[in-house]
């Protein structure tokens, strides 16, 4: 028997930071969305200890790293829940990583619903997103995996209303160092995130990250040009700290034709269409 769990992207919508805290921590406002594009995790089976085998497009790139995070959350849950067996996992990475779209996040995240699931646990999302949020700051939006407001490091979380949206993805095959953008950051409050309706907010909004992501990694200002150029986009804008760009279209039929369009002009990046998930 196996058992899987999907791990959905989570783009940013709109990205305020505020101020740099005295811990070296930002303070942040976000609109969380998450789409139907992402990677898969599996249980396999049980074993003596945790043992993860990756698959997918964009697998070797997390091949020599012994801290994976679907690793670190299901010792974690593991340890926290009193489970004494561990777990044969599989990762199918099909995002880009280092990428902006919370993929080591959402894969825990995955982990954690998975085994809790699996290991018969039945801990609310609530006590999940506790423990995900000792493995990073976007783990707890991506153990709800819905439509939310983030404030402090991300993980002060309440609800949005979002309807939904067709969205193109473009990655121009460049990993961006969070700690590089936020480092590379002006340090200029330009003010808080409107409230109210998700959409709104998140056009009257803007990405603080993506102006030191663009002189770090100058691909993205065409990723976002290309973006911006196809018929029927409507939001364009950098998630997170890049270099994955979105951008929200008004149907599916024209987000798949700026998908084609983007692949035939620059055949190397990786561009996914998919839809981002509702309230």
């Amino acid at each position: 028997m196996s058992a899987s769990e999907f791990a959905p992207a989570k783009i940013n919508l709109a990205l305020h930071v505020r101020r740099r805290e005295a811990d070296g921590y930002h303070a942040l406002e976000t609109l969380f969305v998450f789409a139907d594009v992402g990677d898969t995790v599996r249980w396999l089976g049980e074993a003596d200890g945790f043992d993860l085998a990756l698959e997918g497009r964009f697998a070797g790139a997390l091949e020599h790293d012994p801290d994976n995070l679907v690793l670190l959350a299901a010792r974690a849950l593991a340890q926290a829940a009193g489970v004494r067996c561990g777990a044969r996992l599989t990762l199918d990475k099909m995002l880009p990583v280092a990428s902006g779209l919370g993929g080591g996040s959402a894969d825990a995240a995955a982990a954690l619903r998975l085994l809790n699931r699996v290991w018969g646990l039945a801990w609310p999302v609530a006590r999940l997103a506790d423990l995900g949020a000792m493995l990073g700051a976007d783990v707890p939006a991506c153990v709800r995996s819905v439509p939310m407001r983030g404030e402090g490091r991300g993980e002060r979380l309440g609800p949005i209303a979002f309807a939904g949206a067709a969205v193109v993805l473009v990655n121009p095959g460049v990993a961006v160092s969070t700690a590089a953008v936020f480092g590379a950051w002006d340090g200029v409050d330009r003010g808080a995130l409107d409230d109210g309706n998700a959409l709104t907010a998140a056009r009257t909004g803007r990405n603080d990250l993506e102006l030191p992501a663009r002189a770090i990694a100058p691909a993205i200002d065409q990723a976002l040009a290309l973006l911006a150029a196809q018929p029927g986009a409507g939001l364009v804008r950098m998630s997170g700290s890049g270099a994955t760009c979105f951008g929200l279209f008004a149907d599916e039929l024209r987000a798949a034709a700026g998908d084609r369009a983007i692949a035939a002009a620059q055949p190397g990046w990786w561009v996914a269409t998919g839809n981002l998930l509702p309230s």
